[in-house]
This record gives structure tokens, C-alpha cells and sequence, in this order.
């Protein structure tokens, strides 16, 4: 079988672009929903009303890949599900450990999206002692004392780290001195890694307060120039700030940020 350590996505040897790359997922989703109701084909508004984005940004993104459709018919549903699975890599096996097994980390591994998305949960990984030997999700927790073994024998290239703050840049730095070169980071904080190792960051947090801006900013339009609407809050003009940022060369980014 195949592991995440011995083979890497085309994406960026083929010259696509991030932006398209991060909604090659949404795509992905949309399809896959598709053909789980056997719909053979689908036209690119449908699918760019399925994936929350216009149809022309649609036809640019499967341009990349080289997919064009059909003048009439649409797009073939399963072979863009493989061709994009292909394109993400999903076409093999991606080992995965998650460090951190506590709210959080346990609900990760009881998520059971990753098995169908081409991920497999290799191990559970946590400091505390006495969650050694404890199943999460039929896996038993190991210790941090492992995580070098485990890497290495899996052969896992993505860590999941779902630690407090303060340990999280301890166990990134371990992460990737053992060899995982992609980080998915749920911990509350910004983490350094080499050239060579991408990191997503998911913070709930900042999604909740680019929310309240958008909350604030939809009952100020309602309450009209006139309506004493209050001054924005910093955490609101954080949210704007960070809502700002948000912005790339090719439009909205997803949800999930790079750190």
C-alpha cells in the first residue's frame, strides 16, 4: 500500500495555483454528493452552486486540471471525482497521527471522514500517562515517548496536533524532526517550521469573531446611517482585520488558513 511518505500531490509541480487548490476540496464534496445519487453528469453551474462558488471561477479551476467538458452535457461526475482525488492525492493511502487526545483530539479520531477521504488514523498520541492504553475510536493512546517509533514505522508525513498552546511547538518540532512534513494545527497558537513543511491552522476562535463582524456589520446596515449603531469592538475590528487577510490573488480563501 501506499504511504504519504514515498509520494507527494502533483499540485504544485503542475503550476496550479492555491487558491484553485484550496477549492478543489469544496469541488470534491460537491461531486462525491453527486455521485452517491448516480448523477452521471453535471454543467458548471449546477456544480459551482453545489461548491458555493461562480461558475466562471469553476471553469478556470478544471481548466488546470484539463477538464473542459462537454458544450451541452457538463462535466462526467465520477471521472472529475477521480480526476481530482488524483490531483489531491487521494488516490492512496495517507497516514495520519493525532497528538493531543483530549475534547478536541478525541473527537478527531472518532471522526469517521478520514477512512472515506483516503486518510487513515495510524496512532493516538497524548503526554498524560495515564491515557496510555486507552482506546479512542477502537485505537489505544500511546505516549509522546512513541511518536518517533510510530512516524517512522508508519511512515506518516501528516501530524494533527490538537495540544494546549503551550506544548504545541514542542510537539511540532518533534513532528518534524521525525519526518512528518505537514502539520494540521488546531492549537491556539502560531507555529515556526522549516522551509519544506506546509502547516494549515485551523482557530475556531477567529472564525466565531469574523462571524460577529458580519453579525455587526448586517445590524448596522438594518439600524440605517441614522441608528446609533455602536462602534465596533476590538474583537470585531480584529475580525476585520483578520477577515482582510482572507483575501488572495484569485478571491475568498477557505475556512482553513495557513499558519
Amino acid at each position: 500500500m501506499a504511504t504519504g511518505r514515498t509520494h507527494r500531490p502533483a499540485t504544485r509541480s503542475r503550476g496550479i495555483p492555491e487558491a484553485t487548490v484550496a477549492r478543489l476540496p469544496l469541488y470534491l464534496r460537491a461531486l462525491t454528493a453527486l455521485s452517491e445519487r448516480s448523477v452521471p453528469t453535471v454543467s458548471s453551474e449546477e456544480l459551482a452552486a453545489a461548491a458555493g462558488v461562480n461558475s466562471a471561477k469553476l471553469r478556470k479551476d478544471f481548466s488546470y486540471l484539463g477538464s473542459y467538458g462537454t458544450r451541452g452535457v457538463g462535466y462526467d461526475v465520477e471521472y472529475l471525482v477521480y480526476q481530482i482525488s488524483r490531483e489531491l492525492g487521494l488516490t492512496q493511502d495517507w497516514p495520519v497521527v493525532i497528538v493531543g487526545i483530549g475534547n478536541l483530539g478525541a473527537a478527531l479520531a472518532n471522526y469517521g471522514g478520514f477512512a472515506s477521504r483516503g486518510f487513515r488514523v495510524a496512532a493516538l498520541i497524548d503526554a498524560d500517562p495515564a491515557m496510555a492504553g486507552k482506546p479512542v475510536a477502537g485505537i489505544a493512546v500511546q505516549h509522546t515517548d512513541e511518536l518517533e517509533h510510530i512516524i517512522e514505522s508508519d511512515g506518516v508525513s501528516i501530524g494533527v496536533i490538537a495540544t494546549p498552546a503551550g506544548a504545541a511547538q514542542q510537539v511540532c518540532d518533534r513532528l518534524v524532526a521525525a519526518g512528518v512534513t505537514s502539520i494540521l494545527n488546531f492549537a491556539p497558537t502560531v507555529l515556526t517550521v522549516p522551509d519544506g513543511v506546509d502547516v494549515r491552522k485551523v482557530d475556531l476562535s477567529i472564525e466565531l469573531q469574523i462571524l460577529a463582524f458580519h453579525e455587526q456589520r448586517k445590524a448596522g446596515e438594518e439600524a440605517g446611517p441614522d441608528g446609533g449603531a455602536p462602534a465596533p469592538a476590538p474583537a470585531a475590528r480584529a475580525a476585520a482585520a483578520a477577515a482582510g487577510d482572507r483575501k488572495g490573488p484569485d478571491g475568498d480563501m477557505p475556512a482553513v488558513m495557513p499558519a
